[in-house]
């Protein structure tokens, strides 16, 4: 199975499109850096201007390498799940359009072997993808900006996570959120997978992942009684579950250094999207075990 593995890697990254996501990505984090590094005054005036009328920041350096991080995370986990669609949609319904599905199935491997393969390697791709991102909006950020407390408004007041002589309590978040993120894009990964056992072409995989994840998105931000009680059944509704990692807990109001406001509710997020991973993939499985290969 390694070497299928292998395989489906190389054909993965011989394809000039595979690497668009990370040009694409490497643009957008790059720009969003310029910008803060060529009007970082105006824009931190923007960003803190409400806040500065109720709360007094002495010194430090608001606009650090952490903070960028973070306004990069809020805008790109949410346009990064096409990126991943675009590959893993193609993964078997890309072999059915070129007519050599039903020549690999000839090799001396199982259906269940090759499915796999297959899903192991678009999550390798999904994890590259988010390295690159990582290396990109927080190491660069880092090096360009420096690193600062990390302060974040919230609807309630703002949270201020410390980096001192003490130590640092904001590095090992960003670490454990990225990991949850990965969660969130390999169910995107698991979803696109399942529906490219059922065409004939890439598009149409890709097209219904995004759109399931944007109607899945609506939903789960519209307050209705009826969408309430859909809601903690949709994947949707974990990924953005990363910033829990942002939220400290309270003794007398002040936030604690090194704790994590709902720790159960993040794991309780990650379990959700580890499911859903086993269940797209379990229904891939079983529908291609049995699918007719004509092509």
């Amino acid at each position: 199975m390694f070497v299928l593995y292998k395989i489906e890697l190389y054909k993965i990254f011989r394809k000039p499109r595979t690497y668009i996501s990370f040009v694409a990505i490497a643009l957008v984090i790059t720009l969003m850096q310029l910008a803060f590094k060529t009007d970082g005054p105006v824009l931190s005036e923007l960003l803190f201007s409400g806040l500065k009328d109720m709360f007094q920041f002495d010194g430090g350096n608001l606009l650090n390498g952490y903070f960028i991080c973070y306004m990069i995370l809020n805008m790109l986990l949410i346009q990064i799940p096409l990126l991943v669609a675009i590959v893993t949609g193609d993964l078997i319904s890309g072999e059915a359009n070129m007519g050599t599905l039903r020549l690999m199935l000839t090799k001396p491997s199982s259906r269940n072997e090759i499915m796999l393969a297959k899903f192991a390697a678009g999550l390798t791709y999904t994890l590259s993808l988010l390295v690159w991102m990582a290396l990109l909006s927080l190491f660069l950020s880092m090096f360009i900006f420096g690193t600062d407390d990390l302060i974040i408004g919230k609807s309630n007041g703002l949270v201020q996570m410390v980096v001192d002589k003490q130590g640092d309590d904001v590095f090992w978040r960003y670490l454990c959120a990225f990991a949850l993120a990965f969660l969130a894009l390999g169910t995107v990964a698991a979803l696109s997978f399942m529906l490219s056992v059922f065409a004939e072409n890439s598009l149409g995989p890709i097209v219904i992942t995004m759109s399931v994840i944007i109607v899945f998105t609506i939903i789960s931000t519209m307050d209705m009684p009826l969408f309430q009680k859909i809601n903690p059944f949709l994947f949707t509704s974990y990924m953005t579950a990363w910033k829990g990692f942002f939220n400290t807990a309270s003794n007398d109001g002040s936030g604690m250094t090194g704790t994590i406001f709902s720790l159960s509710a993040i794991l309780k997020a990650a379990g959700i999207l580890v499911g859903h991973i086993i269940a797209f993939v379990g229904i891939a499985m079983y529908a291609f075990k049995r699918k007719d290969i004509v092509s």
